[in-house]
This record gives C-alpha cells, structure tokens and sequence, in this order.
C-alpha cells in the first residue's frame, strides 16, 4: 500500500500489520510494526491485540509473529491448494530425477511467488522460500510466466524499469525482449546467476485452460548446471502437472 496510512481504513490497516511480517513472519516487536507501517504506536499496539484474539497473529516473549490461523486460511485458498495437489507428485519425480532443488511458483503481478519448493540434499542457498516472492525476470520460473502472458502485460514489464538482485540480471529491455522470445520458442526458461550468485536454474511452464497458471524450476549450483541433462526432465514433469490440471477441471 503506498496510501497515506491516516487514510486508510481499520481493514486496510490491519492488513498493512500483517504484511509487515514478510519475509520471515517474525518475532517483531511493537516499535518495529509501528515503524514499518507508519502507525502510531498506540494504533498498533491495539491492532496487533485485536488480530492476536482472532488467532492471526500470535505473541511470544521475544515479540509477535503470524499466527496459525493464517496457514489454515492459505492452505486452502482454491487456487494454489489444487495446483500444489497437481504438482507435487510431479514435483517429487523431478527431485528423484535430479537430486536438486525443485520450485513451483505462481505470478502475482510484477512477482512470482513460491507456492512450493523441495530442497535437495546438497542444496545451496537460494534466495526462495514458499510464500516469499522475487521479480519475474529475474528467475526462470519469472521468466516462463511472463513469456507465456497477456503480450499487454509483456509490454507493461518492457517498458518498467527493470529490477537488479545481481550484476548478472537482465535490466536492458530489448535484452530482456529477445529472452521472452526464446523461452517461447524453446517452451524453456533459463536463468545463470541473476538471482543469487552461484546459482542457475531452468524452468517449464504449466498451463491450465489454455493459460499459463504456473511454472515449475530445477535450481541448481552453477558448476552443476548441465541444461542438456535437466531439460527433458523439467519439460516432461510441467506437462505432466498441466495434464492434471486438465484432468481435474
């Protein structure tokens, strides 16, 4: 919310304390939430009370987190519980085929967002975490959703400045162009190092009804980045989950 906060309303607010907790749901102390939404501390003070006797927000010794309810309430949000119920299968022979990380992820406006990820055994650190977001072109699970969207919203990304996490990602427009044409062409999506130092990945799309609804990835550490080995495997396992999604409509 960009809004001035005196304008908002007491839903509008009480959201704007939730979203304080991102990325790591907490502990945040009173001052903390007061800052980041720009509340006076008495306004926070009395919404974290009243969000932690509905259950959506929990106080500990150490300060206040997100509460249980909020995982209930998100595990059965239509969307992303059918799509991880589609996915996860497929998700878990992509693991066994590669040993490696394995990411689903959704857009959500200029973001994707990770709805579920199975970490390999000899994983590296990634910036992703489920329910935690990264800019679309900057991943290739961002990079196969964006491809596969309106070409309205592919202009409205081309013509946004586009955001740095590494010297290695893609902030040219016409570069970033040229990408979206080859992820199209190739129904792939790469990604060397412009997330997360170190680190490269390749992704699939994952269409239902005809549009892309998701995309699955296998992230790996540079030097194990062997494309011609992980492609196949990748490919097959998004058309599987699209086959299910088909299926269950």
């Amino acid at each position: 919310m960009t809004r001035n906060p005196d304008r908002l309303s007491m839903l509008e607010k009480s959201w704007l304390v939730l979203d304080a907790f991102r990325p790591t749901g907490g502990p945040l102390r009173l001052i903390d939430v007061a800052q980041h939404c720009h509340l006076p501390k008495t306004t926070a003070f009395r919404l974290l009370t009243e969000l932690t006797e509905i259950g959506a927000v929990a106080r500990k010794e150490n300060g206040y987190y997100l509460g249980r309810r909020l995982f209930e309430l998100g595990s059965i949000v239509p969307l992303e519980r059918d799509l991880r119920h589609a996915a996860l299968p497929f998700m878990h022979d992509l693991y066994e085929a590669t040993r490696e990380t394995i990411h689903l992820g959704v857009r959500d406006g200029l973001d994707v967002v990770y709805v579920e990820k199975i970490r390999g055994h000899e994983s590296f650190s990634l910036p992703s975490r489920v329910g935690g977001r990264l800019p679309l072109t900057c991943t290739g699970v961002g990079k196969a959703l964006l491809a596969y969207s309106e070409p309205e919203f592919i202009e409205e990304v081309l013509a946004r400045p586009l955001r740095r996490l590494t010297p290695h990602s893609i902030v040219d427009p016409k570069r970033l162009e040229e990408v979206i044409g080859q992820v199209q062409a190739a129904g792939l999506a790469y990604e060397r190092e412009e997330a997360q130092r170190g680190g490269a990945c390749i992704a699939a799309p994952v269409f239902s009804g005809g549009a892309v609804v998701a995309a699955l990835s296998v992230s790996v550490p540079l030097a194990r980045f062997h494309p011609t080995r992980l492609a196949p495997a990748v490919k097959t396992a998004a058309l599987g989950v699209s086959r299910a999604l088909t299926r269950s409509i």
